[in-house]
């Protein structure tokens, strides 16, 4: 049996990260999903605790200075983060832990977990990746400029995680993942 580790889910918004998670997460009951924390809006069909915890700004900004988030970033006006205690908890009890996170989250998190699996996900194309956030319907023209703006700069990062895959085609990109996390050894 494997140790448990901890494993970083990136990418730009709209790569498909939400997607493979759950699909990830119905075939390894094995691995615990981190809920994170934001201060955007839900979306419809969203539940609290399930998807997010949704906080009011000063909420978050309160969690912030208290050091209960294990990695926070601020994307596209709204803040994001990953609760510590959960993470901490899961993983002294010897379960693995998925983050789904943005780049910059999961750039924080090798600071404080530096043995963690990060694996960045990329799209096939700038232009396919433009298709599936216009596709959401949930975002403002100006807010699909931004996330797109965001992601050149995220994917120029893409060499500083451990593995990249291109999510091409669901089931290709998640048997990728698959091999990656159940082939991985990590040191403890």
């Amino acid at each position: 049996m494997q140790a448990a580790k901890l494993i970083v889910l990136t990418g730009p918004s709209g790569v498909g990260k939400g997607t493979l998670v759950r699909s990830l997460l119905q075939r390894h009951r094995e691995l615990h999903l981190s809920v994170s924390a934001t201060t955007r809006t839900s979306r419809p069909g969203e539940i609290e605790g399930k998807d997010y915890y949704f906080l009011s700004r000063e909420q978050f900004e309160d969690m912030i200075q208290a050091g209960e988030l294990l990695e926070w970033a601020e994307y596209a006006g709204n803040y994001y983060g990953t609760l510590r205690s959960s993470v901490e908890k899961r993983l002294a009890q010897g379960k693995s832990v998925v983050l789904e996170i943005e780049v910059v989250g999961a750039r924080k998190i090798q600071q404080s977990f530096p043995d963690a699996l990060r694996i960045f996900i990329l799209p096939p194309s700038m232009q396919q990746l433009e298709r599936r956030l216009r596709s959401r319907g949930n975002d403002s023209e100006e807010a699909v400029a931004r996330r797109l703006e965001r992601a050149h700069l995220e994917i120029a990062a893409q060499d500083e995680f451990d593995q990249q895959i291109v999510n091409h085609d669901l089931e290709t990109a998640l048997q990728e993942i698959e091999a990656v996390i159940f082939s991985t050894e990590l040191p403890r």
